[in-house]
């Protein structure tokens, strides 16, 4: 699949959200929201354990951001960028956000919600949106990798 340029520019931006979470001790997931113009509309890294909130995902922090900075709870034609494919509760998010683009850095093995998409369909959700992915695979794997790495 062929990303666009500027997918990997905001995908580093993505990654550099993650790296806020690796130095939280949080595990090192990063997301923002961009807008058609390319204006960072929010942004966000996974944040449980600091907030004591499980749903602190980084693309609930991001969504919550981009709902603050527009004064509006629907984020139609803006998209989300996250490091790590989302989860179930994310991608729920997501479609009740009426988010129009994902853009995903890496596979989610256990919990991911794209390889599952065929179970989502059926649900005849009230919205959907194109999703991207994987893009900068390696580096977004990667420092995962080191952060349980160093875990363990």
């Amino acid at each position: 699949m062929k990303h666009l340029e500027s997918d990997t520019y905001f995908m580093k931006l993505a990654l550099e959200q993650a790296e806020l979470a690796f130095q939280a001790d949080e595990v090192p997931i990063g997301a923002i929201i961009v807008g058609e113009n390319g204006l960072i509309c929010g942004k966000g890294y996974n944040s449980p354990i600091s907030s004591n909130d499980p749903t602190a995902h980084a693309e609930i922090m991001a969504i919550r951001d981009a709902g603050e900075f527009l004064k509006n709870y629907r984020l139609a034609g803006l998209s989300l960028y996250v490091t790590l494919e989302p989860c179930i509760m994310c991608f729920g998010a997501m479609v009740h956000s009426r988010i129009s683009r994902l853009v995903f850095g890496t596979l989610d093995k256990r919990s991911g919600v794209t390889r599952r998409l065929p179970f989502v369909n059926e649900m005849n959700l009230n919205h959907t949106f194109t999703i991207d992915g994987p893009i900068l695979e390696n580096e977004c794997g990667s420092i995962l990798t080191e952060f349980f790495r160093n875990r363990r």
